[in-house]
């Protein structure tokens, strides 16, 4: 099965600086991320690209440190079915 193009909004608890390094430095080096925000007051981080979200959770888990939720994710397909 191929990665569709999906938006994945997650909790992960940033309490300090390096924190909020740590998962940027994570979501920089992960490949099959187009796009990332972070937001630090409410501790969430919304990805978007070509990925399963599980892995792309489990993968931000072991590099962080950090637990992590999912608190949404949403795929994107075009008219005819075919993945964008």
């Amino acid at each position: 099965m191929t990665e569709k193009f999906c938006c994945m909004v997650m909790r992960i608890n940033m309490d300090c600086n390096g924190c909020f390094r740590k998962v940027r430095r994570a979501l920089l080096s992960m490949r099959e991320l187009e796009t990332h925000l972070i937001e630090e007051k409410q501790c969430r981080v919304s990805v978007c690209g070509k990925f399963k979200p599980q892995d792309v959770a489990i993968k931000i888990r072991k590099k962080t440190n950090r637990r992590v939720e999912i608190l949404d994710v949403q795929e994107y397909f075009n008219p005819k079915n075919e993945i964008i």
